[in-house]
């Protein structure tokens, strides 16, 4: 197990205060703010601690209010709405210096058999195909600016194999939509809650980004402040976060300072097992 791996795990074991209510720590990494998906991962985590393991996460409807503040701990206060005879309501707050930053709706459903159909998985190069992250640090990043090396050199828990890094070392305007395989980079515990929450943490990396590609901008674009608002996810059927799953992302619309952004996720059996969506905020910042 990677130390990265070890972090998101420490991270994601939150700390039981009273019934309902949670305490969540944040990795001392040098940023500024709490990561995104990092809220969206513990927010799971302390919804699923309420409801029988039965009932699996099968989506969840988030709102970012205010900057996490990475020095501090996380306050998770989950709110029992409804446990019906099939589904789990769930309200989460994340709470910082008394004022919420976040909050959550998450639903869970008991397993049942139903109509089945989705859309194909993209015809897509696997990731043994694909340079590692070793590998496109050698050819893209070395010759790109501080900051994006500086991203790149540290360790993470989750591994990214993109189809192309055009975006990262261009200013040319491409589509908006990219190809990521992803996984974690170690082998997690067998609980599926664990697989979602650490899914859940993932599928904040690079969605905001496909929204930028239209511009010739990527998130390490110094010209821009870019935030997430609000995530969206769902689950449609058993994965492992620890296997390669296929990202699909684009981004339909951008305009008044915020883009809209989604994706799918499928395993490399072309199974759909989740998708995501998630509207940005994006200001140009004054030279």
């Amino acid at each position: 197990m990677t130390s990265a791996i070890d972090t998101l795990l420490h991270i994601l074991d939150l700390e039981t205060l009273e019934t309902d209510l949670f305490r969540g720590m944040s990795p001392q990494d040098g940023w500024q703010r709490v990561f995104g998906g990092q809220v969206i991962g513990q927010a799971l985590v302390a919804a699923s601690r309420t409801v029988a393991p039965e009932r699996g996460a099968h989506s969840l409807h988030c709102y970012f209010m205010r900057p996490g503040d990475p020095k501090t701990p996380i306050i998770y206060k989950v709110d029992n709405l409804r446990d019906g005879r099939s589904f789990s309501s769930r309200r989460v707050l994340a709470i910082q210096h008394g004022k919420a930053i976040f909050n959550m709706a998450a639903s869970f459903h008991k397993k049942e058999e139903g109509f089945s159909h989705q859309i194909e998985m993209p015809d897509i190069p696997g990731p043994e195909d694909l340079p590692t992250e070793a590998e496109v640090f050698e050819s893209y990043v070395a010759k790109a600016p501080d900051n994006i090396k500086a991203y790149f050199r540290r360790e993470r828990p989750i591994e990214l194999r993109p189809i192309s890094m055009e975006h990262y070392v261009t200013r040319t305007k491409l589509e908006p939509q990219q190809y990521i395989w992803v996984r974690t980079t170690s082998k997690l515990p067998d609980d599926p809650a664990i697989h979602k929450c650490a899914l859940a943490y993932a599928s904040d990396m690079t969605l905001l980004d496909t929204s930028l590609f239209a511009h010739g901008l990527s998130v390490f674009s110094t010209s821009i402040s870019a935030a997430s608002l609000d995530h969206a996810m769902w689950f449609h059927g058993d994965f492992r976060a620890d296997e390669w799953l296929l990202y699909c992302q684009d981004s339909p619309w951008a305009g008044g300072a915020r883009s809209f952004n989604r994706g799918s996720l499928y395993k490399r059996d072309g199974t759909l097992v989740a998708s995501a969506a998630q509207e940005g905020l994006i200001r140009e910042m004054d030279d």
